[in-house]
């Protein structure tokens, strides 16, 4: 886009694109320990930054947001900033690369939202990137092939797969208290002197019947609300 708007030549075999006020990046992650910034806090403040200045005009590079946060916590935070920039207030050309799956849906729920992926060759338990962008989602993720790549121990590699399947199968989007790996061996709980059953609330089965990480932000919050309801009608 830079080369283009300047007159110079562009590494393509075609392109068109229009003129852009400002090209904005949020790319890699650091802390600033000057100022007593986490990683997370810098991400924010910069992504801050983008929202509160760019145009319908600008084109916006937002890479991984959401990773030094928890899962929901991050998900939600990158769900809402792509609704923000797809928005009327921004509207902005953006490139936005994501590992959360649970964004592919932003392409059937927002005009003009496409999805795309990096295309990977598959051989047994090693993967080759194609350098190619094709279209369509993916609910796959490589990490722990990358970090094959990288050079951990192999140990590690074997270890990180057999967590990984076992998360899967529970169903579970980060390592809660059910699916962290526990000693074998001795068990100890304290004793109550006075032990009293405490009545389940109602909502308390529905509650658990939830499976929160097979719902969008948006139907969580519509749940959420149908609970406070709930609630509000038996007081």
């Amino acid at each position: 886009m830079l080369m283009a708007q300047m007159g110079s030549f562009v590494p393509a075999k075609s392109v068109k694109m229009g003129i852009v006020d400002r090209i904005f990046t949020r790319v890699g992650a650091f802390d600033d320990l000057s100022r007593g910034q986490s990683t997370f806090m810098v991400e924010m403040s910069q992504v801050a930054e983008i929202l509160n200045n760019a145009t319908k005009r600008s084109l916006i590079l937002l890479d991984e947001l959401g990773r030094g946060t928890s899962t929901f916590d991050g998900l939600s935070i990158a769900w809402a900033v792509a609704e923000y920039v797809h928005s009327r207030k921004v509207g902005a050309k953006t490139i936005f690369a994501t590992h959360y799956h649970q964004l592919n849906e932003l392409e059937e729920l927002l005009d003009g939202v496409v999805n795309c992926n990096i295309a990977v060759k598959e051989e047994k338990d090693d993967i080759i990137f194609l350098r190619k962008v094709i279209p369509g989602s993916t609910n796959r993720s490589y990490g722990v092939q990358v970090a094959k790549l990288a050079g951990m121990p192999l140990d590690v590699v074997e270890r990180a797969k057999a967590l990984l399947k076992d998360i899967e199968n529970r169903n579970v989007m980060d390592l809660s208290d059910d699916a962290r790996p526990r000693k074998k061996g001795k068990t100890y709980t304290q004793l109550v002197m006075f032990q009293e059953e405490i009545p389940t609330h109602p909502l308390e089965a529905e509650l658990n019947s939830l499976e929160i990480d097979h719902m969008t932000p948006m139907q969580a919050l519509q749940k959420l609300h149908e609970l406070k309801s709930k609630l509000k009608e038996e007081k």
